[in-house]
């Protein structure tokens, strides 16, 4: 997908893309420059682990955005391989 880059450097992400993504106004994001690309993408959580019963369990204390049901089957998908 094309996007136009404003006068102060803004680039709007399309619709469909941010919907996929559960991305809401406001919020942050990563933007890095890899090999002459830009690379956007959601920030990585903090994570800590707690003991419950006999194993460990990953918590996250900030709220995330819903998961698609799409990015959950690719995830999935991706685990599988």
């Amino acid at each position: 997908m094309k996007t136009t880059i404003d006068r102060a450097g803004r680039i709007v992400i399309p619709r469909s893309i941010r919907d996929q993504l559960g991305l809401r106004g406001g919020e942050t994001v990563d933007v890095v420059e890899r090999n002459g690309r830009i690379e956007i993408g959601l920030p990585s959580a903090d994570v800590r682990l707690e003991k419950r019963g006999r194993g460990l369990v990953a918590v996250v204390d900030a709220e995330l955005p819903p998961m698609s049901q799409e990015v959950i089957r690719e995830t999935l998908e991706h685990t599988r391989r």
